[in-house]
């Protein structure tokens, strides 16, 4: 097997991950215009959350946190891995058939579990059918999931990361497409949906086929592989659930403020960009790289794996948490105050994003910090800890309800965040020198937060300048571009020149195989 290229695969997941961003909120700003914060948008918001949130047992959080490690380390020993491949999907399959008609039945409750301040109102009905149109996507995208951590496993990230962009273009053709014919846009968009994961599942089949992996769909077997295998994601599946509740809890702290589902639906979509950019693309790389460098007993390329990865995200990470708190409201006005969407809307969109800004870096060490422990298939400390925030974040957000109102659901995420942070950094120091920071990371780390700071006070100085330009229809477009690159600019100037990064970095770093 051909080792992964840490740094070159990062940036290839990245890339489009980023693109893929782009096109989800290329799509959110249509939806903004068409919706505004209304009650439709706020129904389908909700409805299309319930597959997304229960993707994150079956999907990409638990099972595939237990399945990449054991399938990676399969592919490294020549084991036969694409068995066990062919018995997870099988297994996997059968379980979400079920479920998803479970679901389906069971959409009432699960609407009023995610928004009880929607009964009683139009916006609960439209939920509880947009929700049985759009919930059998869970199906589509579990196995998309599963496929992607194949061909992830195997170094073919490309087409694993192509997945989400396909979404997000549908999304948006559909919106077009529903304008220009008079369709009902929510329904429209709720149809959408199991559309969208037939397409991916397709895409990402013939991916894997061309790969040389055949997964041909049969009735599950218990092999002793995947009793193993469930034992593992048992925990995972447990501390996903923890996850949820704090969604849960968020939804419903905001459902009881007008709009507010909307509002921390939109902020969440922009401090997902960086998130998912570079969190996602992270993890992704790390897991199985990992993974194949302990059953390999690399512990050196395990240890530079870890340290490099955690230095690129911070390096990326740390300037975009400071750029969403400062001009938080410059970028909700200019990419979203249009249409149905106004002035209020862009006010309290904007707080909620410096909030979850504040919060962007502890959500990716996040993705750092928990391949370290999935590597080595230990998913019960995670789960431990995931309660600890899980508790926190039921007594903010509760707690603070009373005070901020739907703010406390985005502070709590954040306080969340970052202690969850704490407990898995306090945990790594009873394992092995593979995660350990070492003395290159030490050192840079205080040089990249001076180098946000620095740019920081540039942004706040060209927000004050440009004020005027940026609260003109006209030119508020190119107001926010020179901003935005004016912020660049100043941090890649202030990173260089402080030592903060260095070119050669990166060149050595897309050379070489680690």
């Amino acid at each position: 097997m051909q080792p992964i290229r840490l740094i070159r695969s990062i940036l290839t997941v990245g890339g489009w991950t980023l693109l893929s961003r782009g096109a989800g909120f290329a799509r959110d700003v249509m939806m903004a215009a068409y919706l505004g914060a209304g009650p439709v948008a706020e129904a389908f918001l909700v409805a299309f959350s319930l597959p997304n949130m229960f993707r994150r047992f079956f999907a990409e959080g638990a099972f595939n946190m237990a399945f990449v490690p054991m399938f990676a380390k399969k592919l490294e020993a020549g084991e036969d891995a694409q068995g066990f491949a062919r018995d997870a999907f099988n297994g996997l399959a059968a379980v979400l058939i079920v479920f998803s008609v479970i679901g389906t039945l069971a959409m009432p409750w699960l609407v009023w579990a995610m928004a009880s301040g929607f009964a009683g109102d139009a916006r609960f009905d439209l939920a509880v059918l947009f929700g049985r149109i759009s919930f059998v996507y869970i199906l589509f995208i579990s196995l998309v999931a599963l496929l992607s951590g194949v061909l992830n496993a195997f170094g073919r990230f490309t087409e694993a990361s192509f997945v989400p962009v396909l979404m997000n273009l549908m999304f948006i053709a559909a919106m077009l497409l529903a304008d220009h014919l008079q369709w009902d846009m929510g329904l429209t968009l709720a149809w959408t949906v199991p559309v969208t994961g037939i397409a991916q599942l397709a895409f990402t089949w013939v991916s894997a086929h061309r790969a040389g992996f055949r997964f041909t769909p049969g009735w599950p077997k218990l092999t002793p592989e995947l009793k193993r295998l469930a034992v593992i994601a048992a925990p995972a599946v447990l501390a996903g659930g923890v996850v949820q509740v704090n969604l849960l809890v968020g939804r419903q702290v905001a459902s009881f403020t007008e709009g507010a589902v909307a509002w921390l639906s939109y902020a969440d979509r922009l401090y997902q960009l960086p998130l998912g950019v570079v969190a996602i693309a992270v993890g992704t790389v790390l897991l199985p790289d990992l993974s194949r460098r302990l059953r390999a007993g690399d512990a050196e390329g395990g240890r530079a794996s870890f340290n490099r990865g955690t230095e690129f995200a911070l390096f990326l990470t740390i300037p975009a948490a400071v750029a969403l708190v400062v001009i938080a409201l410059p970028l909700c006005s200019v990419l979203y105050e249009r249409g149905a969407f106004g002035a209020d809307d862009t006010a309290a969109t904007a707080l909620a994003l410096a909030i979850y800004g504040a919060g962007l870096p502890a959500f990716v060490l996040h993705k750092v910090f928990q391949p370290l422990y999935y590597a080595r298939e230990d998913t019960r400390s995670p789960f431990r800890f995931a309660v600890w925030s899980m508790v926190v974040n039921v007594a903010v957000a509760v707690g603070l309800l009373p005070v901020i109102g739907f703010a406390a659901a985005a502070l709590a995420t954040t306080v969340a965040g970052w202690t969850m942070v704490f407990q898995l950094w306090h945990g790594t120091r009873r394992m092995g020198p593979e995660a350990r920071f070492d003395d290159r990371f030490r050192k840079r780390l205080p040089r990249i937060l001076i180098a946000s700071l620095i740019m920081g006070a540039a942004l706040w100085g060209g927000m004050v300048l440009l004020g005027p330009a940026l609260g003109l229809p006209t030119w508020r477009y190119a107001a926010l571009a020179a901003l935005i690159a004016l912020g660049m600019a100043t941090y890649a100037a202030a990173a260089f020149a402080i030592g903060a990064a260095r070119l050669s970095d990166l060149s050595a770093a897309l050379r070489r195989k680690a």
